[in-house]
């Protein structure tokens, strides 16, 4: 449990969280999980949802090209001063509680914005992998690229429980 002080709690409110993500959320199931985390969330940080279109690969001789214009449309989304988490599978795997002291620990730094990249099915580009201030991993398990968000958006809100000493365990 991470108590935060009284002037912890008006920074919290005022952390501002991106997800950009390559492709939409098709199934209903998903989009109403989605949706009510960020729900959920609203007491605790402002979270924005940023869904940019993959590019579709026709020749896999040019996946690092189209990588590379996919990683052009992500940075245009990121401003210098945030700091960046990309989800990549050779990431940082954390458990809920390390997930939530790492939050805290950039909020206490001052950080009022972090932004969570989830590449395309396809991978990330190396010039959004390089701009990463730290990159996660979900699992060394393998999910449907898009439960990524939804796994994301939940463990976002698990870490603000665990910040603040609410209990939350379903």
């Amino acid at each position: 449990m991470i108590s935060p002080s009284r002037h912890n709690q008006s920074i919290y409110q005022k952390m501002k969280i991106k997800i950009i993500a390559l492709g939409k959320i098709k199934e209903k199931f998903l989009k109403e999980g989605i949706d009510e985390f960020l729900k959920r969330l609203t007491p605790y940080a402002s979270v924005e949802i940023i869904e940019l279109s993959p590019i579709e690969i026709k020749d896999e001789h040019l996946t690092e090209r189209v990588l590379d214009e996919e990683g052009d449309k992500i940075l245009s989304h990121i401003k210098p001063q945030s700091f960046v988490i990309t989800m990549e599978i050779l990431g940082k795997q954390f458990s809920s509680e390390e997930f939530a002291k790492k939050i805290n620990s950039l909020t206490n730094e001052g950080q009022s914005e972090i932004v969570f990249v989830i590449g395309s099915s396809c991978g990330l580009s190396k010039k959004v992998s390089v701009r990463s201030n730290l990159k996660m991993s979900m699992s060394k398990m393998t999910f449907l690229h898009q439960f990524a968000r939804l796994l994301l958006v939940e463990q976002i809100y698990r870490a603000f429980k665990i910040i603040k000493g609410e209990t939350y365990h379903k």
